[in-house]
């Protein structure tokens, strides 16, 4: 498994929500769900995303946008337009004044707003992104914005056809397609970018951590294998990737372990060899130690 795979492996959407939004100017929503991701395409008009604290991003059509939260953020046809619009966490939506308009703005399956409106954005949530996914989120900006050359532009028009659609399994069709737009536009995103991924030494290493994080690595094994001192790999690693190699590898180690105890049937011990500890209790400790909850805490919040 390369390191860019192990990174864009982790977003698998299960249910998520996925909405065909109608508006005419001026129009303003405020975000308040704490979603921890969600990706929305303009598929006509444009919009401004302005997230809490951070400066107003002009979406355009076929732009995709990518937001990491749970900060709030509000989607505007103008940075100054007024909300009136207020979506909760449980993606009910509210007037200013507080009454409750989810089902009178109803338009049809997932489509929601106003009638004839010349703005259509397409959004998707992700409401609880593999435990994977943790170390892509937080190497993601809080607002990503990307043109539409960085998105398939065939699957954002199966996505508007298919969500409206009320047919078998449509859920998870719309996962799937939710997932494909993300890690397209993500993967596209990464590569301009550069970065550790890419570096001559520590994109080695990483691949080699990422392919095999079951083995017992060291600094030095790991240095002798991408031909540097350890010295130099450290020093590098740190610079490149924002952590030491080891530090690196347990939050790597127990970010699989996190997707592994997702499965109904895996047992800790199995869990604990397949991501390089000798122990269930060895694994207990570690986990609890970074994520402050027990594999048994963490399985039953996930459940």
């Amino acid at each position: 498994m390369d390191t860019l795979t192990g990174l864009l492996e982790g977003p698998k959407a299960r249910g998520a929500f996925l909405l065909k939004s109608v508006f005419n100017p001026p129009w303003a929503v405020r975000i308040e769900d704490r979603a921890p991701l969600s990706v929305m395409t303009m598929v006509s008009g444009s919009a401004w995303l302005l997230p809490d604290g951070g400066e107003p991003v002009r979406v355009g059509p076929g732009d995709v946008a990518v937001v990491r939260g749970p900060v709030p953020y509000t989607v505007a046809d103008r940075p100054d337009t007024p909300v009136r619009i207020t979506v909760d966490e449980e993606q009910r939506c509210s007037l200013e004044g507080g009454a409750d308009v989810s089902r009178s703005m109803l338009l049809g399956v997932r489509t929601w707003g106003e009638a004839d409106g010349s703005v259509v954005m397409l959004s998707g949530t992700y409401q609880e992104p593999g435990a994977i996914g943790r170390r892509l989120l937080d190497a993601l900006p809080t607002v990503l914005v990307r043109p539409p050359s960085a998105a398939d532009t065939a699957l954002v028009s199966l996505l508007a056809t298919e969500i409206s659609r009320s047919e078998p399994a449509q859920e998870l069709v719309l996962d799937r397609l939710l997932d494909l737009l993300l890690i397209g536009v993500v993967r596209t995103w990464l590569a301009e970018r550069g970065g550790a991924e890419s570096d001559p030494v520590i994109g080695p290493a990483l691949r080699l951590l990422h392919e095999n994080p079951a083995y017992g690595w060291t600094v030095a094994e790991l240095a002798s294998k991408v031909g540097v001192s350890r010295a130099a790999l450290a020093r590098r690693f740190t610079e490149l990737v924002g952590e030491p190699p080891m530090a690196y590898l347990t939050g790597w180690r127990l970010a699989l372990a996190a997707d592994l105890l997702r499965e109904p049937d895996a047992t800790l011990s199995t869990v604990a060899r397949r991501v390089g500890y000798g122990s269930a209790f060895a694994l207990s400790t570690a986990f609890k130690r970074v994520r402050g909850l027990s594999p048994r805490e963490f399985r039953t919040a996930a459940a």
